[in-house]
């Protein structure tokens, strides 16, 4: 659906983001919140998509 792009996931800060001075919110901390948010917003996403057109859910592989 053109009109409903799917949600962009958040950018994971690199190590060096975090400045180790035990910050709050740390720069992870506020990563863990837009990333629960994006997985919120992804299920609500895959929910409104027609069965047709969500992509496949992928199948674990026996190993």
């Amino acid at each position: 659906m053109p009109d409903d792009p799917p949600p962009t996931p958040p950018r994971r800060p690199e190590l060096d983001d975090c400045c180790h001075s035990g910050c709050s919110p740390c720069v992870f901390d506020l990563y863990d919140e837009a990333l629960a948010r994006y997985e919120t917003a992804l299920a609500a996403w895959r929910a409104r998509q027609p069965a047709s057109a969500a992509p496949p859910a992928r199948k674990r592989q026996a190993r």
